[in-house]
């Protein structure tokens, strides 16, 4: 189960951080990402994390704005987060966490890669 809060409604330029919190699994041993999905517009990978590698990944729209980490030590607190700093109108809209439960993937960019899912949280930004 992943479980998003954090979050609302912010000025432009303001900042948001955004919290996933995983259970049944750790979220140090899978790929976990952050997705958004604007009205009338098909859902889009902003940023993922692969622990087992090392490596994050971020879509050029948000590259420098935005920060995908996980919670430590340990990753006692099973969580996964997305710091949003330098907000634009266009950042708003539901905002899923996914995990690539027992699957490798590439960039961890694609809705594809993912098969587990939460129910999204709302970021407007105005």
């Amino acid at each position: 189960q992943l479980v998003e809060s954090g979050g609302g409604s912010v000025q432009d330029g303001g900042s948001l951080r955004l919290s996933c919190v995983v259970s049944g699994f750790s979220v140090g041993s899978y790929c976990m990402g952050w997705f958004r999905q604007a009205p009338g517009k098909e859902r889009e990978g902003v940023a993922s994390i692969h622990t087992g590698v090392g490596s994050t990944y971020y879509a050029d729209s948000v590259k420098g704005r935005f920060t995908i980490s996980l919670d430590n030590p340990n990753f006692a607190k099973n969580t996964v987060y997305l710091q949003m700093d330098s907000l634009k109108p266009e950042d708003s809209g539901v905002y899923f966490c996914a995990a690539a439960y027992g699957r490798v993937v590439s960039s961890g960019l694609a809705n594809s890669e993912y098969n587990y899912w939460g129910q999204g949280t709302q970021v407007t930004v105005s």
